[in-house]
């Protein structure tokens, strides 16, 4: 179900604009360097759907969604869908590379920072998943592991909307 986060409240989207109009927030820009050097930068992926996966090497929750998330960016990119992952891992490359390798990784990742982290509101728990709307507005927040089905699910109704 597509939500929209209001002082922390999440309501369905539907309900929202009802009661509030369409007031999503612009997914804020960022600009990080993937392992082989090429910019991602939010903006270049509008007018696709973007998720923001926040995680770590040493988190299992993290690890464990991880081959959901492919198995759905596989399916679905040709229909717009762009998965980021934005490693918050402090060691940096060396850690998260062996990973990416072992878990055949085929989206984009970046290694995040602070400012990233606090531009969408202090990730404070990992993983952290943002989905980016084509119009370049947040549409959902989720906390904490996400199974593959309720990702799709997720994903499909911000695709067809």
């Amino acid at each position: 179900m597509r939500r929209v986060c209001f002082s922390r409240v999440f309501l369905p989207a539907s309900l929202a604009v009802f009661l509030f109009g369409s007031c999503s927030p612009v997914a804020p820009n960022f600009t990080l360097r993937t392992i082989e050097g090429k910019t991602i930068e939010l903006q270049d992926l509008q007018g696709k759907v973007v998720v923001l996966n926040f995680w770590a090497t040493w988190c299992p929750p993290c690890r464990a969604e991880i081959p959901g998330l492919l198995d759905v960016y596989r399916k679905h990119r040709s229909k717009g869908l762009e998965i980021v992952g934005i490693s918050l891992d402090r060691d940096g490359w060396t850690r998260v590379s062996p990973l990416m390798h072992e878990l055949n990784i085929d989206y984009p990742v970046v290694l995040g920072n602070n400012d990233v982290a606090n531009a969408y509101g202090g990730i404070r728990a990992i993983p952290t998943t943002v989905i980016v709307g084509r119009d370049g507005k947040i549409v959902d927040r989720v906390v904490g592991y996400m199974d593959r089905q309720k990702f799709e699910d997720e994903i499909l109704e911000v695709i067809n909307s």
